[in-house]
């Protein structure tokens, strides 16, 4: 609910009071933006009265008699001139002419209303002016939210691309100075650490241009019945490597020829991710547990860890853009701060949702829901063909 302050100007009291009576009970539906509109309503019986006023406490929209007892309409226009970009003006006038519409337009007026009108004719002006404004409201508070996000955006990328740039600076300037020696063995460890840092800026690069063709819905989708067996066994040999040198047992309960409707890669990410943080954010000699289930024409997929988990504030967070846990038990684990938000947005494509149950030093449970996605027809068909042969 939005209250606008209207202000309406005339000599004639009858005018002033048919004014009030039409619209102090009347409110505006704005479909567009789900919003209604009331009105406070003030009233001024001379042009000067009514500069004081707008001086005072500018209207949102400005009922004005274009002749009035001493200064006119017009006159009101040129001195309140400053104001005019914050109220939508109405002339009321039983003198119009193509002049005076001219040069009232050009003073700030947005609107005409022939005198004799009815109180329809008013509300039906009135109407108009209100969706104006709100609407012009909202467009600019939906430009300033994005002018934040756009800001904020660049400079948390900027964050996360600075540090590993600066440490891959750092370890190159050590090597073209030669300060540890001649030998090309001793920069072995300053190679692979920023080989590190240039793996993470990659997945940041990678993880970001995902979460932009998702979000613009510029990624290109192709629906097949996805093997999930086999998209788990994936996701596992992936991390095989890293979960084996820290003795983390991965444990996989998924029933025989579970299958989903589903965008292949976009499953492969779900799981990747999740997997990839299940053994990331685990303890050594710990385990991972995945299991799938089916209910209902939708896939309950869970990665549980026994990791380091996080409170209940830190989980509230975890699924937005760019959110990372920093603590002393993960300043030393890298990652892009993306991947999570893009689970959450993939999930939300199928229909589905993800979730956390997590206890410090307990270990973390993600779960993923994802309905089954329509298969096209002529994917069906070629499914069925190859069923039946």
């Amino acid at each position: 609910m939005t209250t606008l302050n209207l202000l309406g100007v005339d000599d004639e009291k009858g005018m002033r009071l048919g004014i009030k009576r039409a619209l102090e009970a009347y409110a505006v539906d704005i479909p567009e933006i789900n919003d209604r509109v009331t009105f406070d309503i003030a009233l001024a019986e001379t042009g000067e009265e009514a500069v004081d006023m707008i001086r005072e406490q500018t209207p949102d929209i400005l009922l004005l008699d274009y002749k009035l007892p001493g200064i006119t309409g017009l006159d009101v226009l040129n001195q309140a001139a400053e104001f005019s970009e914050k109220m939508l003006t109405i002339m009321i006038t039983a003198y119009a002419s193509i002049e005076t519409a001219i040069t009232a337009t050009k003073r700030g007026a947005y609107d005409f209303l022939p005198k004799p009108f009815t109180p329809e004719d008013l509300r039906h002006s009135v109407r108009k002016a209100a969706a104006r404004i709100i609407i012009a409201r909202r467009a600019s508070e939906l430009e300033e939210a994005n002018k934040r996000v756009r800001f904020d955006f660049i400079r948390v990328l900027g964050h996360e691309l600075k540090a590993p740039l600066n440490s891959v600076s750092s370890y190159l300037h050590i090597m073209k100075d030669h300060i540890s020696g001649s030998d090309i063995k001793d920069y072995d460890d300053m190679i692979g650490r920023s080989l590190v840092r240039l793996k993470q800026m990659n997945k940041l690069i990678l993880d970001l241009l995902d979460m932009t063709r998702i979000e613009s819905g510029q990624k290109s989708r192709t629906l097949v019945s996805v093997d999930l067996n086999a998209a788990v066994d994936q996701a596992v040999e992936l991390v095989r490597n890293e979960a084996a040198d820290r003795r983390i047992s991965i444990n996989a309960d998924v029933p025989e020829n579970t299958v989903i409707t589903g965008d292949q890669a976009e499953i492969g990410m779900i799981l990747n991710n999740l997997v990839s943080n299940a053994v990331k954010y685990n303890r050594d000699d710990g385990s991972v547990t995945i299991s799938l289930s089916r209910d209902e024409g939708a896939v309950r997929l869970e990665v549980q860890d026994t990791g380091i988990g996080m409170t209940q504030e830190e989980a509230d967070k975890l699924f937005g853009e760019f959110v990372r846990i920093h603590n002393t038990k993960t300043k030393n684990i890298l990652g892009s701060g993306l991947g999570l938000s893009i689970v959450k947005k993939l999930a939300e494509l199928y229909g589905g949702s993800v979730s956390v149950q997590s206890e410090p030093d307990q270990g973390s449970t993600f779960t993923v829901v994802l309905n089954d996605s329509e298969l096209p027809a002529e994917a069906a068909n070629e499914e069925r063909v190859q069923n039946h042969d």
